[in-house]
């Protein structure tokens, strides 16, 4: 007997809706290649580096020699984003503009309090695709990945999905 999957390319099995099989295998496929981590945060305001997490994921996966990394972050006061890691005044930099640009209080209507966080997390955005070649992260030589906490200290979660190219 020919199961479902063994038909999604074979002609001659009829009656079968290939489409949603092909989706239904790659759905299987790419559940193999998501992972959640967990992120604790310190503070109200911090940039966390989360590069070597990331890489760690991607490397135990063994399966994506060449593919994409996308990265989301699943909450509205947080957000994602890629810049330099060498220099950790660089994230002290943008902390301090973004707290310059939008203040802890400012006539906020939102009760309960974290509005500036909400509007921080919306200009640095939550998810990130960074390309994979030969099983490494492709990113600049000062680049690195940062976790953006701005209603912490929190537990927050940073989904990682893989796919090959």
């Amino acid at each position: 007997m020919l199961s479902v999957f063994s038909c999604v390319e074979r002609p001659e099995c009829h009656g079968y809706d290939y489409e949603m099989m092909r989706n239904r295998l790659s759905y299987e496929k790419n559940q193999e290649k998501m992972k959640i981590l967990n992120v604790a945060t310190g503070s109200q305001d911090e940039f966390i580096d989360i590069t070597e997490m990331i890489q760690q994921v991607v490397s135990s996966a063994g399966v994506i020699e060449n593919g994409y990394c996308m990265l989301f972050v699943p909450h509205t006061t947080a957000g994602i984003t890629i810049n330099e890691s060498a220099d950790p005044s660089v994230k002290s930099d943008i902390l301090m503009m973004l707290n310059a640009l939008i203040p802890l209080e400012a006539g906020y209507r939102h009760m309960e309090g974290n509005s500036a966080a909400h509007v921080k997390s919306t200009l640095v955005g939550v998810s990130q695709l960074v390309a994979i070649e030969h099983g490494r992260l492709v990113l600049g030589t000062w680049q690195g990945i940062f976790f953006c906490e701005f209603d912490g200290p929190r537990n927050r979660k940073v989904h990682v999905h893989l796919f090959n190219a």
